[in-house]
């Protein structure tokens, strides 16, 4: 199979990671009267319809989150991915405990398989590369993966750092080989990457994104005493400590971006 025109005028391949491409729309040319206006200000502002492009083959299958498929082509078969009661029952518990689906589709075959448009930013990143240790994800950013790597739940350390930290108790853990999909409210190019070796970072907020998942995690104090805290007009931040990476946002997303990335709907009227 071929796809003749997947690239045109008005929409582009953007970033290419091994097997997963993101297709971005710099403007929509089926837009109404009546929201032409308000798709033209987004669409200047870098609020566009992306879309995750995998060619799936022999050797890549898959994973999607649940309902996110808009097409495929070429010999390309979904399975549930569930090898029995007790796995069932697992993806079961953990979709309970976090943001994401219980069970996620896997795409076998030789073709194409094509996401749901998002307004939400695209972030594709090579597992390998965070080491054997893996990443950690913040909870409802997991879109797709390769079907080669390994997603478990893990629990906080410490039950301060999913309280006092804004996070949740659990999260997702990513490690193995393949590349991995995952939906940002803010654009990779305003990330901040850390590298941290024997040291440790210190967060006002839950900004960060993802992080080595050999890191510890902790909620602490910015100073060692409340005197202190009151003075430097801080209180609690969160602490990772250890080697490895940290990506984070230097800035929350605005109100326009949050509700265009997640109350506007990119898909079209079905």
């Amino acid at each position: 199979m071929k796809i003749i025109n997947l690239e045109t005028s008005c929409r582009k391949i953007t970033k290419t990671v091994g097997n997963f491409h993101v297709l971005e729309y710099f403007y929509d040319a089926s837009v109404s009267p009546a929201n032409a206006m308000n798709e033209y200000y987004m669409s200047k502002m870098n609020v566009r319809r992306r879309q995750v492009v995998i060619e799936i083959s022999h050797d890549h299958s898959a994973v999607i989150q649940a309902g996110t498929m808009q097409w495929m082509g070429g010999v390309v078969q979904a399975t549930s991915g569930v090898k029995g009661i007790g796995d069932l029952f697992g993806k079961a518990l953990k979709g309970a405990v976090t943001k994401e689906t219980a069970v996620k589709p896997e795409y076998v075959g030789d073709g194409y398989l094509v996401l749901e448009p998002t307004y939400k930013y695209i972030i594709l990143q090579d597992i390998s590369n965070w080491g054997p240790v893996g990443m950690t994800i913040e909870d409802g950013m997991f879109l797709a993966c390769d079907a080669r790597v390994k997603r478990n739940i893990v629990a906080r350390k410490t039950l301060s750092s999913a309280v006092l930290g804004g996070e949740g108790l659990f999260n997702m853990n990513l490690q193995g080989n393949g590349v991995v999909a995952l939906e940002s409210n803010v654009p990779e190019e305003e990330l901040i990457e850390i590298e941290l070796e024997n040291d440790e970072l210190k967060i006002d907020g839950n900004m960060a994104m993802c992080w080595s998942s050999n890191l510890d995690f902790t909620v602490e104090r910015t100073t060692k005493t409340l005197v202190g805290s009151a003075v430097s007009g801080e209180g609690l931040v969160n602490v990772y400590r250890g080697t490895g990476r940290v990506l984070m946002s230097p800035v929350a997303p605005t109100s326009s971006l949050f509700a265009s990335t997640n109350t506007i709907s990119a898909k079209p009227n079905k």
